[in-house]
């Protein structure tokens, strides 16, 4: 362990200060979301809560190991870091512990470990290190590609383990490197892609081929300077080509849950007798989160008084769901609160971020804010039913050691990072 001496250090506690209010006040909505309404024992390891509290205790110990290791041990061994986390993800395949599903842990003891929490971190210091590295320039075709591939390694890791969820967060990378001067036709081609997707599953090839056709020929001519018409015909071929084979990966690639997820979303079961028996099985989670939601009104029905957590009807509730635990027990008021204090962490980092001296740092700090912001809004939105049901827990919030400690570790990182910056030149 390398120590830093002789240089000062300044800890930003308004960050810390966030962290800790996520944390305690997401260990209160693990409470309520598992004690059985019998009398509560804070260190019952048979039951979330008392887990989750362990996991804290042992998050602190954490943290202090984290902020005493020399804040360039991380720039400097990024790729050690990163070399053994890919090494973890394919030990999976051997060693792993398939839990609902998905083979994301190692069974240690009576405990399990999900190597796919902490690849993130590394992940996000192996892109800052090869970003900032003085002989990469994010402008060349080849180094963008190499970028890609730091971060498309893990997430097709996670994928092959069946674990959709983790895959998605990975296209956080996109909005740091966009900030370090990646070519916005990155992001508008990766938007265009969602919204043709949406459109080939919604309204079929032909609809989407015609559509986009009419845009490219609007764009064409209402354009000032306009490009060779050669431009906007390959790209029609490929809106073409796209188009059916997201169809075809629709029907004869994706399983049969995450058809029948995407199907609900996009109502595009027409039978109304299927309809309602897939409502009844795969949507049930979505349902009870909302009903509990729902009859939370403004202020809640109070801490511990939720009557649908209680009765236990929204299965999950303690790891991905536990945002509907929030809405019902404290209503319209605590749910804001805590989506305020989530943009207050995210505007926090981004700011620090920005007054990093150096490109690892700054870059690392907008890993830190786009995997936050990827898990928090795809979670809020998956309770909340505005896009597709995806497991993926709320960050610092849900129930789980290696959730928690992986978030843990990218965060206190850059706190450790920006702690340095007034010894940087």
């Amino acid at each position: 362990m390398l120590r830093e001496t002789h240089r000062h250090f300044k800890f930003d506690w308004i960050t810390i200060i966030l962290f800790l209010l996520l944390v305690g006040f997401g260990w209160l909505n693990i409470l309520s979301a598992s004690h059985t309404g019998e009398t509560i024992d804070y260190w019952d390891f048979s039951e979330p809560y008392g887990k989750q509290l362990m996991f804290i205790f042992l998050t602190l110990a954490l943290i202090v190991l984290i902020l005493s290791i020399d804040s360039k041990f991380y720039e400097r061994f990024s790729s050690v870091i990163y070399i053994i986390s890919m090494l973890s993800l394919m030990g999976l395949f051997v060693l792993g512990k398939n839990v609902n599903g998905a083979t994301s842990w190692y069974a240690i003891g009576g405990m399990t470990l999900q190597p796919s929490e902490f690849a993130k971190a590394a992940t996000a210091l192996a892109v800052a290190k090869y970003v900032s590295d003085m002989n990469t320039d994010i402008h060349k075709f080849k180094d963008q590609i190499q970028s890609f591939i730091l971060f498309a390694i893990p997430a097709i890791l996670v994928l092959l383990q069946n674990d959709a969820g983790s895959t998605i967060v990975y296209a956080a990378f996109f909005f740091v490197l966009y900030r370090e001067g990646l070519p916005k036709i990155y992001l508008i081609i990766g938007v265009a892609l969602v919204i043709l997707s949406l459109f080939s599953l919604k309204f079929g090839a032909i609809i989407t081929s015609i559509a986009a056709a009419f845009v490219l020929i609007v764009n064409h001519f209402f354009t000032k300077k306009k490009p060779p018409l050669i431009q906007p015909i390959v790209i029609l071929i490929a809106c073409i080509i796209l188009s059916s084979g997201i169809k075809f990966f629709y029907q004869n690639v994706l399983q049969p849950h995450q058809k029948d997820r995407i199907s609900l979303w996009l109502r595009l079961e027409k039978d109304p007798v299927k309809l309602e028996i897939m409502k009844k099985t795969f949507a049930y989670n979505l349902n009870e989160s909302e009903k509990a939601i729902s009859s939370g009104g403004v202020t809640g029905k109070g801490f511990l008084e939720g009557t649908r957590t209680t009765g236990k009807f929204v299965p999950e509730q303690h790891t991905d769901y536990i945002f509907s635990t929030v809405g019902e027990e404290w209503g319209f008021l605590g749910s804001a609160m805590v989506v305020i204090v989530f943009v207050l962490l995210l505007i926090r980092i981004l700011h620090l971020a920005e007054l990093q001296k150096s490109q690892f740092s700054r870059m690392y700090g907008y890993g830190v804010a786009s995997i936050f912001f990827m898990h928090f809004m795809i979670n809020i939105g998956m309770v909340m039913g505005l896009i597709p049901t995806i497991g993926i827990p709320l960050p610092l919030f849900s129930y789980g050691g290696s959730g928690l400690w992986g978030f843990t570790i990218l965060l206190f990182i850059f706190i450790k990072l920006d702690s340095n910056r007034i010894n940087e030149w």
